[in-house]
């Protein structure tokens, strides 16, 4: 952020591409303006609905903006380019991308945008350890990890304790069960030892949906969690703060472009 030597004014720009001149709504992250349209935000989230509905006068301009927190103006901009991208599944976006749309969308409850973030990483490569762990903070439906449970359990050697950490130790647990009922199944029909080559591919797929309990009704599972989410909602600090000047900050220097002439602080909740 460029911030002026002599008063410290911060400098702050509008975003090129999420600017839009008919817009009817402004946000500032960090040190940029997106002016954007409200229906996005209404159409699915409840969470900006109640939020914005506390100041529905707000945000109408870069003066009166609503100030996103605990975000970066990159990843904001990722989140609009789906709704701004008429081509989005055709734009080849890397697992990073998806996981800042995956992480907003879950935070904000923007359902049907969750639902196509995880239909994205699906078509993805990635690390099977990694993936597990991303899907365990995200609380997604666990049989879409079969592949990556398959993989730890026929790979040559154990996991790694860095690998652990990142799986969790329920799941580094499950594994080593699924991986001692298959090695015995093998045994028991004359298999060499646990590979690709001598697991029968059914019979670890059943193992596993025993142990991880997949068996069940996996709509259930791949649930946002509302639960969870909603638990101490109503006591959650506000995820927007609509913009007041600190008038014992105000300066006489002229606004120029990309700049501010005076700052604003966030209210302390």
């Amino acid at each position: 952020m460029e911030t002026d030597s002599q008063n410290g004014v911060s400098c702050v720009q509008q975003h090129p591409e999420f600017y839009l001149p008919d817009g009817n709504i402004t946000f500032l992250v960090e040190n940029t303006f997106f002016r954007v349209h409200r229906f996005f935000f209404e159409r699915e989230s409840q969470v900006f609905i109640q939020e914005l509905a506390q100041a529905p006068q707000d945000g109408t301009s870069d003066d009166s903006a609503f100030r996103v927190e605990d975000t970066t103006s990159n990843d904001f901009a990722t989140l609009l380019w789906v709704w701004y991208s008429p081509k989005y599944r055709l734009d080849r976006r890397s697992s990073d991308n998806w996981l800042a749309i995956l992480e907003l969308s879950t935070r904000w409850q923007f359902l049907e945008m969750r639902k196509l973030a995880i239909e994205q990483l699906q078509n993805l490569k990635m690390d099977p350890v990694e993936k597990i762990a991303i899907y365990n903070k995200y609380e997604i439906d666990k049989s879409l990890l079969l592949p990556e449970y398959k993989h730890l359990c026929t790979r040559e050697g154990q996991m790694s304790i860095e690998e652990g950490e990142k799986v969790g130790l329920l799941t580094v647990l499950a594994i080593h069960q699924a991986r001692e009922r298959a090695m015995t199944s093998a045994v028991a029909n004359e298999r060499r030892g646990l590979t690709h080559a001598d697991v029968d591919d059914e019979e670890l797929e059943q193992i596993l949906r025993d142990i991880f309990n997949l068996n069940e009704d996996s709509a259930t599972r791949s649930q946002l969690g509302a639960d969870i989410q909603a638990q101490g909602q109503s006591n959650a600090p506000p995820i927007i703060d609509t913009l007041r000047p600190d008038a014992s900050r105000i300066t006489d220097r002229s606004s120029g472009p990309g700049s501010v002439s005076r700052v604003f602080h966030q209210s302390v909740i």
